[in-house]
């Protein structure tokens, strides 16, 4: 391998090997080099510097910089143009557009600019891939454009497009993908648009959101054959047509933001696959209609800001998908049904400013991986239910502005997870409990406008508030900088009938009242006493389920040797067997404080609700003085990497894709799932575990926020492993979700080459991300996992095309600043991206 950096000309003959004599460089097309079968020539010019050559038809992630060659449109036996993800600027060469063999055409995610040309006389008859996105082109989408009757992929999202939307899209017969979000482009006559699209049979995603407009849903969008519909921020007018319930296929439907209006379509209920319904910031009317619920895959509806009135459904119990609703800012005007209360997995709840009646039952504590609860703005009247200190998941709760009435239950001290709490603008009565001072994650309080009397508590997180979470109560007292009177001066003359009457009536209350403590006491410690020799206990918190310590070390045989599946950072795990025939994991977790073991059961039971499908799922916990541990379900597959390293076993590339893509799905959901961000601290492939199906699951996440006391410095040291450490981590004791960035970039380097970063081969300055970033992209070969390369046969060429894009990917990953790290969407974006194109290409 050698670089051509400074030479004017350069060349690759994908048949032979790359030539280095130099002897048959060419400077004009007539040459025969540039009429040789397979051979690509390209002249580098002064503005225009190539770090590195790939072997193939193509130039994929080659590090280019400023402008694309022209020479590159002499290439007339080019198939396939990938520059993605390089720091191009100026124009697309025109000849470029009349490369007749090219089927792919990448230039996306550069600061590309100027207009596509559009002389009818260019023509791309073999295109299938058109990737210009994110970048800054500008002007029409020239109609030649859509004469590449063999289009699949469109993706021209993210650029400065204005103009018509050309209405002959729909003469593209295989077009799977429409991406043309975020322009300034117009669909001047939506009916003719979309009728052409039901010419698309296989248009899978169409994504038109944040255009200048579309002036109606025409009747013919029920013909769409799309499973992902976004046309939000477009200026959509009108009605939703009762033929959207014929788009049976349909997975996400985003129509907010636009200016809908008229009632939503009970042909709704022909969506069976949805699961992402998006209504919100429009016009609409009429009521919550009941053929909602009979969508039995909807897990997220957002219905906020519009103009729905009446009552809400008591079906809402039936919608059992459901994790996150927001009907928020309607004119709802009902009692909420208590069948809402039985949706024990949803995690969001948002009912504000409507007009909502009646009170909060106890049921509220149903609600057990509920992470956000907003009913202010209402007419809510009632006690706050004590029931509700069972939420312990809840991070955000607002029942602000209402008629709530009582007193504050202290146990809203047990609910540990708690953010942030507003009860302000209510008839709150009574004292503030000191219980809230245990509450270590809350950042916001509100108790202002209510009737509260007595000493505001000045310990724990209260110690950071400030006067505007208390104003305007009744008899509010404590430290003058909160704007109260100091509780000493609130101290009233007690009469001297009062006195008296204490202290005859004083001495006796107290004696009965030892008495009783010293009776209940003795019986407790007898019966503690029992307990302790009879059965160690599960604390749950409220979990459905309870497994007693005797029942784990039945399952696991005494914890039995064979048992013994591994060891980690947090301690052992174990294979086991509960009676009812369920395999489980249980991890024993080794924690050395016992002040951690006060908040051990609260903070499992929080990490219990984070629930996606590539996270290992937490069945309990198990806990006290001496023993605790996590009940897990168990992964029959063991670890990647037991797969990656074992003599038995080769991953192909598809199942290293697709266990990259899930470890990607997991993190995206642990960093923007909740309002909290998780951070892993720990990603490497002896954690990402595979089930019977060999989908991936990340275990150990959230066990650094159990760990965790505050000390994030001392914590980072002992969880994070050399080698997948962040280099903030080891400078400055950083903990962020930039660091898992990292440890993915560099699992994703593992997972193709099997190295481990800790392999004896890097040392020095060589690292396994220096090796790999020398590789691109002349070397893929060498750095490729070599039995990897031995499954993959004929089909080499085609993986190594992919293998480069991965590679920069995982770099992007690593990069040395956090805030250059790409975010873990655009991960799996890229992901799937390559996924979708093997998989066909396995299917031709």
């Amino acid at each position: 391998m050698f670089f051509l950096q400074h030479l004017p000309f350069f060349f690759i003959d994908v048949k032979d090997e790359q030539r280095e004599d130099g002897k048959e460089l060419v400077k004009n097309k007539n040459d025969k080099l540039f009429n040789a079968p397979h051979t690509i020539a390209v002249q580098v010019g002064v503005g225009c510097r190539l770090k590195k050559q790939q072997l193939g038809t193509g130039l994929y992630d080659t590090s280019l910089t400023r402008t694309i060659p022209k020479e590159i449109g002499y290439l007339d036996k080019l198939e396939v143009l990938s520059l993605s993800n390089n720091s191009l600027s100026g124009s697309i060469p025109s000849k470029i557009f009349n490369l007749s063999s090219l089927t792919y055409l990448e230039v996306d995610r550069n600061s590309l600019s100027s207009t596509i040309p559009s002389n009818t006389g260019y023509s791309l008859p073999n295109l299938q891939y058109l990737h210009l996105y994110q970048n800054n082109f500008v002007g029409n989408i020239p109609n030649n454009i859509f004469n590449s009757s063999k289009l699949r992929q469109i993706a021209l999202d993210k650029n400065a497009f204005s103009g018509l939307v050309p209405n002959v899209i729909g003469n593209l017969r295989s077009l799977e993908s429409l991406f043309i979000y975020d322009n300034n482009l117009t669909i001047e006559d939506s009916h003719q648009f979309f009728t052409s699209l039901t010419n698309c049979r296989y248009l899978k995603y169409l994504e038109l959101s944040r255009n200048h407009h579309i002036s109606n849903l025409p009747k013919s969008i029920g013909n769409l054959t799309s499973e992902y519909f976004t046309a939000e921020s477009c200026g959509i007018d009108g009605n939703i047509p009762q033929e959207v319930g014929n788009m049976s296929n349909l997975l996400t439907l985003d129509l907010s933001d636009n200016n809908i209006n008229g009632p939503i379509p009970g042909t709704f209920k022909g969506l069976q696959k949805l699961q992402h319904l998006s209504l919100s910031n429009n016009g609409l009317q009429g009521p919550f209609i009941e053929e909602l619920c009979e969508m039995k895959s909807l897990g997220e509806l957002y219905l906020e800001n519009n103009k729905l009135s009446g009552v809400l459904p008591t079906c809402l119990g039936n919608m059992i998908s459901l994790i996150r609703i927001n009907v928020g800012s309607n004119s709802l005007n009902s009692r909420i049904p208590l069948s809402l209360w039985s949706l024990r997995d949803i995690l969001e709840i948002n009912f504000s400013s409507n007009s909502l009646i009646g009170n909060l039952p106890p049921e509220i504590g149903n609600l057990r991986a509920i992470i956000l609860l907003d009913l202010s703005r209402n007419q809510i009247s009632s006690n706050i239910p004590t029931t509700i200190n069972s939420l312990l998941t809840l991070q955000n709760l607002s029942l602000a502005d209402n008629k709530l009435n009582g007193s504050v239950p202290k146990s809203l001290g047990e609910m540990v997870s708690l953010i942030s709490l507003d009860l302000s603008q209510n008839m709150l009565t009574g004292v503030i409990p000191k219980s809230l001072e245990s509450l270590l994650y809350l950042q916001n309080i509100n108790f202002s406008y209510n009737r509260l009397q007595g000493e505001i508590p000045d310990g724990g997180r209260f110690k950071n508030f400030t006067a505007q979470s208390f104003m305007h109560n009744d008899a509010l007292c404590g430290d003058p900088r909160l704007q109260v009177p100091t509780c000493g001066k609130q101290v009233k003359k007690w009469s001297m009938e009062k006195k008296l009457i204490l202290k005859c009536i004083l001495p006796i209350v107290v004696s009965a009242i030892l008495v009783v403590a010293c009776i209940i006491l003795l019986k407790h410690n007898k019966r503690r006493k029992n307990e302790n020799t009879l059965e160690r206990g599960l604390s749950t918190l409220g979990a459905p389920r309870r497994i007693s310590y005797y029942e784990l070390v039945q399952a696991t045989n005494g914890f039995n040797e064979s048992n013994f599946l591994g060891r980690g950072g947090f301690g052992s795990v174990y294979q086991g067997k509960l009676l009812d025939g369920e395999m489980i994991a249980v991890k024993v977790i080794d924690l050395q404080s016992e002040a951690k073991s006060k908040s051990f059961d609260a903070e499992c039971n929080a990490m219990r609700n984070l629930r996606h499908r590539n996270l290992v799922k937490i069945i309990s916990s198990c806990s006290n003085l001496d023993f605790k541990s996590l009940v897990m379900e168990f992964m029959s597959n063991g670890s990647v990497d037991k797969w990656l390293y074992s003599n038995n076993y080769c991953l192909s590339f598809l199942q290293r894709l697709n266990i990259m893509i899930d470890v990607a799905s997991a993190l995206e959901y642990l960093h923007h799932g909740s309002s909290i961000p998780v951070v892993h601290c720990d990603l490497k492939p002896s954690n990402v575990l595979l089930d019977e199906n060999m989908v991936a699951h990340v275990s150990d996440f959230g066990i650094a926020k159990l760990m965790d006391e505050g000390q994030s410095k001392t914590h980072t040291q002992t969880l994070a492993t050399v080698g997948y450490l962040a280099p903030e981590y080891g400078s400055r004791g950083i903990v962020s979700v930039k660091g898992d960035v990292f440890s993915y970039g560099i699992m994703l380097m593992e997972i193709f080459t099997r190295r481990k970063p800790t392999d004896d081969m890097f040392v020095a300055e060589l690292s396994l991300k220096t090796w790999i970033s020398r590789s691109l992209p002349n070397s893929i070969m060498e750095v490729m996992d070599s039995n990897l390369v031995q499954i993959t046969g004929d089909q080499i060429d085609n993986i190594l095309t992919h293998m480069s894009s991965i590679f920069s990917l995982a770099l992007s990953c690593c990069e040395d600043s956090p805030e250059a790290r790409i975010n873990m969407a655009d991960v799996i974006a890229t992901l799937i991206k390559i996924n979708t194109l093997v998989v066909r290409a396995n299917t031709v």
